[in-house]
């Protein structure tokens, strides 16, 4: 594939310094570009490869050095998001499977839109609903009442459980469940568990995407809700009657207890724990490895266990690293103090 610099720098509205009229083959990270591949410049960290990178275009802003005439610049204002646009239109992956394998086992009663593609070995149940343009890869399972919407793609060995429902555009990849039992139980006076019935669902809206080896459980009584545009990781536990509002951001290995409510365009970095029954507001941030012990009413950053204000858990932090000298020190001074305590007394007796 040969893409011109112009056709380039036309999408993403970016200014050329070079030779607009040659093209590139194919894209890559700076460090690993080769001859013919169009990179970008993001981060600052990676400034240190404009030097020495093989590539022979790169995406820039317009305030970053020009250090080399070897290499076409398409000036834009968002290198990474550019290059994004980029990848989208020429070098996205198309995944084949057309039509709907015979090994499939499609109840008479759901209905199935235009152009949906079923692989092998797919089980779809009673009054299942599946919307247009719509990819279900193998070893799916679908049970009853299961309503899916236009565009979406499910990849291999994915479970919705019945009554829940999906939005348009979702992708789900291998091995998420929806719809599994929230975890609740009660305990008689005998101290024996007896399992609470999960008759709620699950509700995905449109444009999710949602990672390998997710399980989102269903409600109790309700919904679990995860609103428009939310983005989640692979390994990520979403319990029963969770809300996540839209374009929400969840990373790898986190969970999320029963009946939280998460606000509008939070970020949950990495192996973030969530007690239940707590509310995060819009805009808030939480980084990794933190636990959130209680509601957070103010947009910000937070990090720690329990989860406090950045700046305040990284003075602590800072305390914390410390101790030793901290230790040390506090030693001293009480030697010191000794010290002059004994100089004090043996000045009171010679004074008597």
């Amino acid at each position: 594939m040969n893409i011109l610099i112009k056709d380039i720098a036309d999408l993403v509205d970016g200014k050329v310094v070079g030779n607009e009229n040659e093209s590139i083959r194919n894209v890559a990270k700076i460090e690993e570009a080769e001859n013919g591949d169009l990179t970008f410049l993001y981060l600052p960290k990676y400034s240190k490869y404009l030097a020495t990178t093989n590539a022979s275009a790169i995406l820039i802003k317009p305030s970053e050095k020009k250090i080399r005439n070897d290499l076409i610049y398409i000036e834009v204002g968002n290198p990474n998001l550019a290059f994004q646009k980029v990848i989208e239109k020429y070098f996205k992956p198309e995944f084949q499977l057309s039509g709907v394998d015979k090994s499939a086992a499609i109840h008479p009663s759901a209905k199935i839109g235009k152009n949906v593609a079923i692989g092998k070995n797919v089980v779809i149940s009673e009054n299942c609903t599946i919307g247009d343009n719509t990819k279900i890869y193998h070893n799916c399972v679908l049970l009853q009442n299961v309503t899916v919407g236009n565009d979406c793609l499910i990849f291999p060995n994915v479970t919705i459980r019945e009554n829940c429902k999906l939005g348009k555009r979702i992708i789900i990849h291998p091995g998420t469940v929806i719809g599994s039992d929230g975890f609740g139980y009660t305990t008689d006076d005998k101290g024996v568990y007896h399992k609470i019935p999960q008759i709620g669902n699950v509700v995905i809206e449109d444009d999710v995407e949602i990672g390998a080896n997710v399980a989102i459980d269903r409600a109790a009584i309700g919904s679990t809700v995860i609103k428009q545009g939310v983005k989640l990781d692979n390994l990520i536990q979403i319990a029963h009657n969770v809300s996540i509002g839209n374009n929400t951001v969840i990373s790898a290995q986190s969970g999320v207890s029963g009946s939280t409510k998460i606000g509008k365009n939070c970020i949950l970095a990495g192996q973030v724990g969530t007690v239940g029954h707590i509310e995060l507001t819009d805009g808030v941030i939480v980084g990794a490895q933190s636990g959130v012990s209680k509601s957070i009413k103010k947009p910000g950053k937070y990090f720690g266990y329990p989860a406090k204000e950045m700046s305040t858990s990284l003075r602590l932090e800072s305390h914390i690293r410390n101790l030793p000298d901290y230790s040390k020190r506090i030693k001293a001074l009480e030697k010191k103090i000794t010290e002059l305590v004994e100089q004090l007394n043996n000045k009171e007796k010679d004074l008597t």
